[in-house]
């Protein structure tokens, strides 16, 4: 059965170590990873789409730590070209999630072409990048926590249901989620 996507994350929260930086993509995921653990280390994307995959990896490209990136299918179909970028510098800390809900789940679950004619996994191992599809929550975190352990960038698709947890809003200003992820970046 396909997992929903705060399930995914929640997977993802429950097995980061507190050195790990954690970047959600723009909207809904980033309010469903705010509601289930806010910490530092975690960088919401609050105002462009499809540019989590390349925040995620100038970060990556610039320090030591594991760096995982929420991302959905639609948003990584608005920025294609990144997948080629972080196939080109393939940096060993990062991995990077796409939750393929075949929906643009912040906008009213609109449907993406991922749902007829466009394979991720394939698009990302095209790009040079090792890539698996998972349809199961238990078949996410065992791939997930092998990433974690490896010293290689990896992409995981992971299937799932077009669902939007009702989640608050983020209550913490963008301006002070900047500056607070920042500092937490320098200990």
């Amino acid at each position: 059965m396909l997992p929903r996507r705060i399930d995914i994350i929640k997977k993802i929260v429950e097995n980061v170590g507190e050195k790990d930086i954690i970047v959600s993509n723009i909207g809904i995921p980033s309010k469903e990873l705010y509601y289930i653990k806010d910490r530092e280390r975690n960088f919401y994307m609050l105002g462009s789409m499809g540019l989590a995959s390349s925040i995620g990896l100038g970060l990556a490209l610039n320090c030591k730590d594991k760096v995982i990136v929420i991302d959905g299918d639609g948003s990584i179909l608005m920025n294609l070209g990144s997948l080629s970028t972080i196939g080109y510098t393939n940096p060993k800390n990062y991995i990077l999630v796409i939750v393929d809900n075949s929906s643009y789940g912040s906008t009213g679950n609109q449907i993406t072409h991922t749902s007829k004619n466009t394979n991720l996994e394939i698009v990302a191992k095209g790009c040079g990048l090792e890539a698996v599809t998972t349809h199961t929550l238990e078949e996410f975190e065992e791939e997930f926590k092998k990433s974690l352990k490896e010293n290689k960038c990896r992409v995981i698709i992971s299937k799932a249901i077009p669902y939007n947890e009702k989640c608050p809003n983020i209550e913490i200003p963008p301006v002070v989620l900047k500056y607070r992820f920042m500092e937490a970046l320098k200990k």
